[in-house]
């Protein structure tokens, strides 16, 4: 990712610095600060490996995680980093060793960099985002004992890659991180197979959800909402929202029909699951994150260094899903916390399933799913802007103002 101190750097099998056309600029969304996104005039990326493509953006999202960045929570971020890892385009130009695209080709993006060479990429699960190959970072091989995947504009703990919240980007492994999008599909409908549908799709997955199956689902933004039709297309015989955002509730309401919604604002989630379902949720998914400590306890140890991130989320799972239990992890978490509630998860049996989503993985899944109209996750959207608004909208997506549940950004 191109920050103001710019130096050259590798993977395994790749380099991360693209290089740059001097003479061509474009306009880019980047990262200054806490709560500090500015538009900028920055060097068009070119063709840099044999096996990458140059995107011209069509569209490009804001993504609620991209919030934990605009808010100070991820480390590793410098001034000048380019965002976004939402984004799909068109085929520009390409390197020599790109096998199955050509210019012109209208494609979306994964925001996991995978090689399809090593053995997380090429085994049976498929875990692109674990990739051997993509991300350099000493600093995530200090904090998680082993190097996820590189990821597009999430930071240099990711790998430090140019993000697609920009006119043009470049894609390595276009191959394997590219998927072509059929002519008679909108940008609208395959935009969201770079993440939050693969990731709905993956929270139920983890979870291990089956027909007849009820889920509680902490978190009504668009991963939410997204996980809540993935659990709904799988026959969940009951699907519950929760959050304290009524707009998004109500909305949800509106496009999901069938579902249920809590708003823990009025009265405790546990207090009112309990009403709904005695024993339990089968399985409880948590599409949160990070930045959202509910007790004055975990907001004060965040505040002062105690601890990266809070448990208040994971506790009140642990005690609401029924015995035996699944818990889904995909909202975004960075580092440690206090207070988990281990004796509860092991003495009532409970397993837990976490982490980045592999979206190359299920795309042959949800592609042929919305071209039959099976899926749909373009009903998150609610607005949709030019890219040079991009700092005011990060503003009214984390404010949640103006009925804000997804935005989308057209270079």
């Amino acid at each position: 990712m191109t920050g103001e101190n710019e130096q050259c750097r590798q993977a395994q099998g790749c380099t991360i610095t693209s290089k740059k056309d001097t003479k061509q600029t474009m306009k880019a969304v980047a990262w200054y600060g806490n709560k500090d996104i500015r538009m900028i005039d920055h060097p068009r990326p070119l063709v840099t490996d044999p096996h990458d493509v140059i995107l011209k953006v069509t569209s490009t999202a804001i993504c609620g995680s991209d919030l934990h960045i605009y808010l100070g929570c991820v480390p590793g971020m410098e001034k000048g980093d380019i965002l976004g890892h939402e984004f799909m385009g068109i085929v520009e130009d390409m390197g020599s060793e790109v096998k199955h695209l050509k210019k012109g080709d209208r494609v979306v993006t994964a925001f996991d960099i995978g090689c399809h060479k090593c053995d997380f990429c090429t085994g049976k699960q498929k875990l692109y985002s674990s990739c051997d190959n993509t991300n350099d970072s000493k600093q995530q091989e200090q904090l998680y004992g082993h190097r996820t995947a590189g990821m597009f504009g999430y930071s240099h703990v990711t790998g430090g890659w140019d993000g697609g919240q920009a006119q043009y980007v470049r894609v390595p492994f276009a191959d394997t991180n590219t998927l072509k999008v059929p002519a008679g599909l909108s940008d609208e409908k395959a935009l969201f197979l770079s993440d939050i549908l693969p990731t709905g799709w993956h929270a139920t997955e983890l979870g291990e959800v089956e027909a007849g199956q009820t889920v509680a689902i902490w978190g009504c933004g668009p991963v939410g909402m997204l996980a809540a039709l993935s659990a709904q297309y799988k026959k969940a015989s009951r699907v519950i929202l929760i959050d304290n955002v009524q707009y998004r509730l109500d909305y949800a309401k509106k496009h999901l029909p069938g579902v249920e919604t809590i708003n823990f604002s009025t009265r405790s989630t546990l207090e009112q699951l309990k009403e709904l379902l005695p024993n339990g949720p089968d399985v409880g998914i948590e599409a949160v994150g990070c930045h959202y400590a509910k007790s004055t306890s975990h907001k004060t140890q965040m505040l002062i260094g105690l601890e990266t991130d809070p448990s208040d989320i994971l506790n009140e799972m642990i005690m609401a899903v029924r015995k035996g239990g699944m818990i889904s992890v995909i909202g975004i978490y960075v580092g440690t916390t206090n207070g988990f509630n281990i004796g509860a998860f092991m003495e009532k049996g409970m397993r837990m399933a976490a982490g980045q989503t592999p979206c190359q993985r299920y795309w042959p899944t949800l592609l042929p799913l919305i071209e039959k109209g099976e899926l749909d996750p373009s009903f998150v959207i609610t607005h949709t802007v030019p890219l040079d608004k991009a700092p005011d909208m990060y503003k009214m997506f984390n404010d949640k103002m103006d009925n804000c549940v997804k935005v989308v950004l057209k270079p």
